[in-house]
């Protein structure tokens, strides 16, 4: 089974979870006589949805919310077994259920995207380092340090090529300037909207000394690359890191 398949048959397996667990919750509740109180049954709910949160898929989230509402007025409130709702009380607590859910659900997305913002921000701060610390090595061959600076700027910008060309002047094309913008005869592309030209390599130049001594082929003919601008910027500083070799050395 390849990983896509894994993928969706995850979520099938997680949403179903999401669903079913409040579900038989509520159900095992009714079943024994409703023994706890409605606000420890919501406090239950409430946690349910957080677990179903927590997993990362959206889906999930709602999946437990809307089960937890429906199963919390079908279950527990009067008149049992029905949908309809007689008192105010068990209406504002069945909004309530669902309005939560739907924050929490949320705001655990909002914090797993922000875990991963400051992972892919150390991952660029270990690539540059890195670079940078192969460029400073002194018995590091020329054309090794190059291409090692190609395949990372080719990994932050999901590039699908990414080639070194030692030259003293830059050929017509799109180029990555260095504040991480992409323009095209002096205009700014919204590389955030369409991504990289594909029709078009992108060019980022390698000056030192002041002087033009080469520049990268950037490739994604093959598919829409979006780069942030701070992914562009960081390509822009790998980049540096091979001009500062060309200055000691030329």
């Amino acid at each position: 089974m390849r990983f896509d398949e894994l993928l969706i048959a995850r979520r099938s397996v997680v949403g179903a979870v999401a669903l079913a667990v409040p579900f038989l919750f509520c159900a095992s509740l009714a079943a024994a006589g409703r023994p706890i109180p409605d606000a420890s049954a919501v406090v239950a709910l409430v946690l349910v949805i957080v677990a179903a949160s927590a997993t990362g898929l959206r889906s999930a989230g709602l999946c437990a919310s809307i089960s937890s509402a429906l199963s919390f007025d079908y279950f527990l409130t009067r008149p049992y077994e029905s949908l309809d709702i007689s008192r105010a009380e068990d209406i504002q607590v069945a909004v309530l259920l669902l309005l939560v859910g739907f924050a929490v659900n949320e705001l655990a997305l909002w914090g797993q995207r922000q875990r991963a913002a400051l992972g892919r921000e150390r991952g660029y701060l270990d690539g540059v380092m890195a670079t940078a610390e192969a460029v400073a090595t002194p018995d590091g061959a020329p054309d090794d340090v190059t291409a090692a600076v190609a395949a990372r700027i080719r990994d932050v910008l999901r590039l699908d090529s990414c080639a070194y060309h030692p030259s003293e002047h830059l050929p017509g094309g799109p180029v990555l300037a260095r504040d991480g913008t992409v323009t095209r005869s002096g205009i700014s592309l919204d590389v955030d909207r369409n991504g990289l030209p594909i029709d078009e390599v992108v060019l980022l130049p390698v000056q030192a000394g002041g002087h033009q001594r080469g520049y990268f082929t950037l490739t994604a003919a093959s598919r829409v690359s979006r780069p942030t601008a701070q992914q562009r910027r960081v390509a822009v500083l790998l980049a540096d890191q091979l001009s500062g070799m060309l200055g000691v050395s030329g």
